[in-house]
């Protein structure tokens, strides 16, 4: 196994490289001029400009500069901000802790919801339960994360007053009082994103187990006198969470993308309203790393799902 996952990161290494080779060129190539805040400005002479479009590295070719950023990233040099004038790694790791801190824990909220309620229906597939879960997971597919987001925002926190409106990044945890409040701020983005998870996972996790609940290895463990609980979950859950392990493992990045648009409409200074801003202010090199994290996480998350996938099945090999 673990020659495989060698041979899959080394394959992955020359995939990234490509990827921000063409992400580099269509960021380049893109209107928008990284220049124009100063090109309004009329106390900035056009030889200061030059100077500063010079430091910055965009005299040069495009091809000549992705040269250059790629030499330097293994190093931890992601490139210079042109916005906010320090480094983009360091720019992004101070954004990190508060998408981590939404997008994370609602994922796992997610994760943990959907795992035990799609087993549950799965074994009473008729039941009122099971009618109820069914409008609420689809309810949770079919709305965008947008609309629920601002019907949240409406109800507690313009109507009712319970919950703050706005996300308050500056807050630090040195208290029960803050803590509290830490908790209070992000109950709102996390259950967003939670239900829009748990509603496509509970419906996968219900339709493998339905699908793994009548075979013949069930029957012949009911059969040997096991008990119900154990044959659902040491034998039917085990095969069905072959294919849920997959989702969950390449729904990582999707959830990153999503938290894009939940960050906008509660305020919260991650890594998504970084990358909007970034890309209204055509701050290239800002765009090109949290892009670059995007493809990092799609390549990894699928070979950590193949891992995962020979872990729980032992039909497959990794050779």
């Amino acid at each position: 196994m673990w020659n495989y996952f060698l041979r899959r990161t080394l394959i992955a290494i020359p995939t990234l490289i490509a990827i921000s080779f063409v992400i580099f060129a269509l960021l380049s190539l893109a209107p928008g001029d990284p220049m124009s805040q100063f090109a309004t400005n009329p106390d900035v002479p056009p030889e200061v400009r030059e100077n500063i479009k010079r430091s910055l590295g965009l005299d040069r070719p495009w091809y000549i500069r992705y040269f250059y950023w790629l030499i330097a990233l293994p190093q931890g040099d992601w490139g210079f901000s042109f916005a906010a004038r320090k480094p983009v790694l360091d720019f992004i790791l101070e954004r990190l802790p508060q998408t981590l801190a939404v997008v994370g824990v609602s994922y796992i909220v997610g994760v943990v919801i959907a795992i035990p309620i799609g087993v549950i229906t799965s074994v009473r597939p008729k039941s009122l339960f099971s009618n109820i879960v069914a409008v609420f997971t689809m309810a949770g597919i079919s709305l965008p994360t947008f609309l629920t987001g601002t019907i949240l925002l409406i109800v507690f926190s313009v109507n009712l007053g319970w919950l703050p409106m706005i996300y308050d990044t500056q807050l630090k945890i040195t208290s029960l009082e803050t803590l509290w409040k830490q908790i209070r701020q992000s109950l709102m983005p996390i259950t967003v994103l939670a239900l829009f998870n748990a509603g496509a996972m509970t419906r996968f996790v219900r339709a493998a187990m339905l699908e793994n609940l009548p075979m013949d290895y069930v029957r012949t463990a009911r059969a040997k006198g096991l008990g119900e609980s154990v044959v659902v979950i040491r034998h039917a859950l085990r095969n069905s969470l072959i294919p849920v392990v997959t989702l969950i493992a390449i729904g990582i990045p999707a959830i990153f993308a999503g938290a894009i648009i939940t960050e906008q409409i509660f305020r919260v200074n991650g890594i998504g309203e970084l990358l909007i801003s970034s890309i209204n202010r055509s701050d290239t090199p800002v765009v090109m790393g949290i892009v670059f994290i995007f493809a990092v996480l799609v390549v990894f998350s699928s070979l950590i799902a193949d891992v995962l996938m020979a872990l729980l099945d032992p039909r497959i090999k990794l050779s």
